[in-house]
């Protein structure tokens, strides 16, 4: 290995914890969700229910489209923050979420995340901090269709990794 190798830096970076500070926000990229998103979720975590594979079964219920689980539009936004590398190599755990669906998502509907630090505060083990955030995921006509507040503990600027 050259030794440029060995030293080069990572391209990307996550943030660390005090980077996040309380009211920063920020907007993640957009996604559509597709009738491919829709099945392979629902055959693979067994979401067996009419409403989700039975449009008629869902029109019924006052559905107008193809409907999401709110699970799922939980995971899409969980990958679109991930995508933007703001906890690239600096996030060390998920500790506690609350999640609320406010209305029906659908195949079709493209989405976004808005993400606003609600608390960030250092932790009692040094190196680390605990973030709180409010993430708020939006469709294509600017309607919030889900919200999630994630407690994440996130490497500090002085973190030391523990010995291997």
């Amino acid at each position: 290995m050259t030794e440029t190798a060995r030293t080069a830096e990572p391209l990307v970076h996550g943030m660390t914890w005090e980077d996040m500070k309380a009211g920063s926000a920020f907007r993640t990229a957009c996604r559509t969700v597709t009738e491919t998103d829709l099945m392979s979720f629902v055959h693979l975590g067994g979401f067996n229910e009419p409403l989700f594979y039975d449009a008629r079964h869902a029109a019924e219920g006052g559905y107008s489209g193809r409907l999401i689980p709110g699970a799922l539009v939980y995971v899409l936004a969980e990958g679109l923050i991930l995508q933007t590398n703001v906890l690239h190599g600096t996030g060390l755990a998920f500790m506690h979420m609350e999640f609320s669906v406010k209305r029906p998502t659908y195949v079709g509907d493209t989405l976004h995340v808005v993400v606003e630090t609600t608390e960030s505060r250092a932790s009692s083990k040094p190196g680390r901090g605990v973030v709180t955030t409010r993430c708020g995921v939006v469709n294509q006509r600017g309607e919030e269709v889900a919200v999630f507040t994630p407690v994440r503990l996130i490497r500090g600027r002085d973190f030391e990794a523990a010995a291997s």
